[in-house]
């Protein structure tokens, strides 16, 4: 399967490809699957802002240029209002679940 653009957060990439079914998957403690795509982007996001920062403040003291310090700033914010959005389904999903009945 050729993929000619995937869109990317941080360092998760939303490209997917056909499952194997092999055998079946079971979730174990290392955290594999949701848990792990969900530290990963949590990770990813607070890397971005701290790079964002960090870039802010040596633009500051004269190290870099303005223009990159805006760009980090930009992806900062853009991978937070990511993360913020995965976390509102998050808890929009769970709120819909607790309403169900049993």
């Amino acid at each position: 399967m050729s993929i000619i653009s995937a869109p990317t957060l941080g360092n998760i990439s939303f490209a997917t490809s056909a499952p194997s079914f092999k055998e079946p998957r079971t979730a174990n403690v290392d955290g594999d699957g949701f848990s792990a795509m969900l530290k990963t982007l949590a990770e990813g996001t607070v890397n971005s802002i701290q790079n964002g920062e960090s870039t802010a403040i040596a633009a500051i003291q004269g190290k870099t240029t303005i223009q990159s310090a805006v760009m980090a700033t930009m992806q900062a914010e853009q991978s937070l209002q990511a993360a913020l959005a995965v976390r509102d389904k998050v808890v929009s999903a769970f709120l819909e679940i607790s309403r169900m009945q049993i």
